[in-house]
């Protein structure tokens, strides 16, 4: 019981973007104490708690109630990135499972001379990315620009654009568009 108040407390505790000091001087415990409580070393008594959830504030039946677990899954490991891109293009896409997705967030691979097709791509949005390796040219609208490492880009998704990688190595890049596209 006491390991369970303590990670409860202290998940509360760091969600709410308290620290251990400030909830301390705000309820009237020492810093060791709650230190301790958080630890699971020590149990504290019901009194005792009802004062540190006061200066939080939670009720204690809230506090016990919450669900302190996230509903979707979180971390992903690499093999969990759903592929959701065509032909050579690689879109390795976090989140893909999340029903309430607002955003894509991907890992793009070009290999060499791959591109997103010959007819130029337009969606309501935003989009941005940064290139990790290799180079892509991207054209969007009437301007064109060839992107190496570090190179990053923005822009506005109802306007037409078109990826490309005229390099003879890969590209990687990291992008991110909303609102987040069925694939």
């Amino acid at each position: 019981m006491s390991d369970d108040v303590g990670t409860r407390l202290r998940a509360l505790r760091t969600l709410r973007g308290i620290s251990q000091r400030e909830l301390a001087k705000r309820c009237g415990v020492t810093h060791s104490s709650l230190s301790l409580i958080e630890q699971g070393k020590v149990s504290p008594s019901v009194s005792s708690l009802k004062k540190i959830l006061d200066a939080i504030p939670i009720s204690v039946g809230d506090f016990f109630t919450m669900d302190m677990e996230s509903r979707n899954q979180v971390f992903y490991s690499a093999e969990e990135l759903a592929d959701v891109g065509s032909g050579e293009v690689v879109y390795k896409l976090v989140g893909a499972n999340r029903a309430s997705r607002a955003l894509a967030f991907m890992i793009e691979t070009y290999p060499p001379g791959a591109d997103t097709g010959r007819e130029m791509i337009a969606h309501q949005g935003e989009e941005a990315g940064v290139v990790l390796e290799g180079e892509i040219e991207i054209t969007i609208g009437a301007e064109t620009r060839l992107l190496g490492p570090g190179e990053a880009y923005y822009f506005d998704t109802n306007v037409p654009h078109r990826f490309r990688n005229p390099g003879s190595e890969a590209c990687r890049l990291v992008s991110c568009c909303t609102p987040a596209r069925t694939f």
